[in-house]
């Protein structure tokens, strides 16, 4: 627990134009991997553009750990079938933390990220002071299928007595 330097927040929002898994559509689900955490969306049916608006929170011990997005058809008789993955890149997220803005005007941009083959954004992701606190909307492109995408929004959540991005630290 000494090495937990805060919480992420994760709001997986929605997904577009998702596979095809079953018949004629999927009943899809996420799945957020970051080193021993696996947390999950619940399953929408019968939908290739469902809206989970799920809230998940992983504990941050390390921003360099990969945080992995997988979406799965969910099946009931059979394995349920893998719809894609995409890594969600949180490293500008942590460094946008880091620039201490509290000073800042309400959906003031405080960095752009550009979609590259190092990342899975399919469009520019930015970091925006809102209401206290910075956020990041990103819309990922899945790996590994035909196509999709996923929308989702990350925040940092501070431990009590920690400040783990301050720029005091």
């Amino acid at each position: 627990m000494d090495n937990l330097l805060g919480l992420l927040r994760v709001r997986v929002r929605k997904g577009i134009n998702l596979a095809v898994r079953d018949t004629v559509s999927s009943d899809p689900y996420v799945v957020l991997t970051m080193g021993q955490q696996k947390l999950k969306t619940r399953a929408v049916k019968n939908n290739c553009n469902p809206e989970w608006n799920d809230e998940l929170t992983l504990s941050i011990t390390d921003v360099n750990v990969p945080i992995t997005l997988t979406v799965y058809d969910g099946d009931t008789l059979t394995r349920d079938d893998k719809m894609g993955d995409a890594e969600i890149d949180i490293k500008p997220y942590t460094e946008s933390l880091k620039m201490g803005s509290e000073n800042l005007p309400n959906g003031c941009v405080v960095k752009r990220v550009q979609p590259s083959k190092t990342n899975c954004l399919s469009d520019e992701s930015c970091c925006v002071w809102n209401n206290g606190k910075i956020v990041q909307d990103m819309c990922l492109r899945l790996r590994n299928v035909e196509r999709g995408e996923v929308v989702l929004q990350i925040e940092w959540i501070d431990l009590p007595g920690r400040k783990a991005f301050s720029n005091e630290s």
